[in-house]
């Protein structure tokens, strides 16, 4: 293992890119001495609480409205394993194990600080379950995204005290007593303060984030090469992106888009074709025209988003935590609402991505709108359906979509016998924000897919590098036009081009570098 493959755990914010080699990749991590030192330092305090005669709010007391009572000290070990059974409470479908690991690398993050009281034997547990790749079974339901993600994250200091169940590096559910034994690793008996520490964080939401951010990223660019490609087989005009119109309205994710759809349609000789004076269209559809004035919000919202996700990583959410000098307050630092607000809104551009997307594979396939391309792109219409169907397909993702697309965040319900009396429910906002992406990435695959055959069918003219290295790339995994065939794994490996960067990478290598 080499040094540059660790990333390393300290009391300062990680990168994006080093949660997402951890959670998707399985990339190994270390606690830096700094964090060492920093929770050892903390620890102290906790402990002289601990043993002082004046109650102090998860010290030496129960939890949420149950907080009034001071426990004995005889009793206050099954005060934090009680904790942490009791809160382990969540329900139905098992949560992605990237989706895990993030949240188990952000928690760890967060213990790293100093700010939380807990020992680092505790730590070194957390970091050892993420080197064995043993990932703790989490459920879809439980979280209200305030005081942080707890049902969740009380699954996985379920498995720091050597309880309940994970799977291993090879999918295998295993008891955790038995799959950490294997693995040498000791579980530990949770001290002051040290059950509520590990389970008061926005980590879930937060994980579900970055890992949107990421995966949006490679989505915008290739909402770019769709819509590019869909003017181009549209015979539409590239004049409309040009540099000084779009300074018009000067939003930075706008001026990008343009700048994509420039770069990718630069020279195509489909475009060239229509421009010999017959043409007497003045204007294109929306859907082709205003591409980046979509897209561009879209990624600025991702900018807004990155800006909070950013925010939230060099954040230490517990409560109560230990403070510089020495003092342990209480405070509202877990509510969720900054990071369920943008799970939110990102959720809304991917809707709208989506739509525009779908409505532009549409025009594609309509002889009254697609400019001398033949019905559904079919080989013989009305023998061969093309690509009639796989519309369909868009067109009942982009309406789940929409339904995706109400917030999370607008709603609240009380809890803890109304201590706990408004919630963010940022979780819930991550979980729908997760199907939005998967959604997005199907419709522009399709989108890409149709592209793809439609600028086939203009040939002999050629389309332009860009869009052209897309189509080769694409005819790598699935054939070009010719009689109907069944469809369902094409769309499926385009998905996985899209997915991948592939489709993203293509255009790159033929204009370079896009945004």
């Amino acid at each position: 293992m080499h040094d540059d493959e660790v990333v390393a755990v300290g009391p300062g914010p990680l990168a994006f890119a080093d949660v997402v080699r951890v959670a998707r990749d399985g990339a190994p991590v270390r606690l830096t001495d700094d964090a060492i030192a920093e929770m050892a330092a903390s620890r102290g305090r906790i402990e002289e609480l601990a043993e002082a005669d004046t109650p102090a709010y998860g010290v030496s007391t129960g939890f949420g409205a149950l907080a009034t009572r001071h426990i004995d000290p005889s009793l206050r070990a099954r005060l934090q394993r009680s904790l942490v059974r009791s809160h382990a409470a969540g329900s139905g479908p098992e949560v992605e194990t990237e989706v895990v690991r993030a949240m188990m690398l952000l928690r760890l993050r967060t213990l790293a600080t100093g700010h939380t009281g807990v020992r680092p034997v505790t730590a070194r547990v957390l970091e050892s379950l993420l080197n064995a790749r043993l990932t703790p079974v989490v459920h879809e339901y439980g979280s209200l995204g305030c005081s942080g993600d707890l049902a969740p994250l009380s699954h996985v200091a379920l498995t720091i005290m050597g309880e309940g169940v994970v799977r291993d590096a090879g999918g295998r559910l295993r008891p955790a007593a038995e799959a950490l034994k294997e693995h040498g690793v000791e579980p530990v008996e949770l001290a002051a303060k040290e059950g509520l520490a590990l389970v008061n964080g926005t980590d879930g939401m937060l994980g579900m984030l970055v890992l949107a951010l990421h995966d949006l990223s490679t989505l915008l660019t290739t909402a770019d090469i769709g819509a590019a490609m869909s003017v181009e087989a549209l015979l539409g005009t590239d004049y409309v992106f040009a540099a000084d119109l779009q300074a018009l309205r000067p939003h930075p994710g706008q001026a990008l888009a343009a700048a994509n759809m420039r770069a990718l349609l630069a020279g195509s000789g489909v475009m060239a074709s229509h421009r010999d004076g017959s043409c007497t269209r003045v204007q294109d559809a929306y859907s082709l025209r205003c591409a980046p004035q979509v897209a561009g919000a879209a990624r600025d919202t991702l900018a807004h988003a990155s800006a909070v996700a950013a925010r939230e990583m060099a954040s230490a959410i517990d409560n109560p935590v230990v403070l510089a000098d020495g003092r342990v307050e209480s405070n509202g630092n877990f509510h969720g609402a900054p990071v369920a607000y943008v799970l939110d809104f990102l959720a809304i551009a991917a809707a709208d991505l989506a739509s525009i997307s779908e409505r532009r594979t549409d025009r594609m396939l309509d002889v009254a709108r697609s400019h001398g391309l033949p019905a559904f792109l079919a080989d013989d219409p009305g023998v061969d359906s093309g690509h009639m169907i796989a519309q369909y397909t868009q067109a009942a993702i982009v309406s789940e979509l929409k339904r995706l697309a109400v917030p999370a965040s607008a709603d609240s319900i009380p809890s803890s016998a109304m201590q706990e009396d408004h919630v963010s429910m940022g979780w819930s906002a991550g979980r729908k924000l997760r199907r939005a992406v998967d959604g997005l990435t199907r419709v522009l695959a399709i989108e890409v897919l149709t592209a793809a055959r439609a600028l086939d069918l203009r040939r002999p003219y050629e389309p332009a590098r860009g869009t052209g290295a897309v189509v080769a790339a694409l005819r790598e995994a699935v054939a070009g036009p010719g009689q109907d065939r069944f469809l369902a794994p094409e769309i499926e490996a385009v998905v996985r081009l899209v997915a991948s960067g592939a489709v993203a990478a293509a255009a790159e290598s033929a204009v370079g570098p896009l945004a």
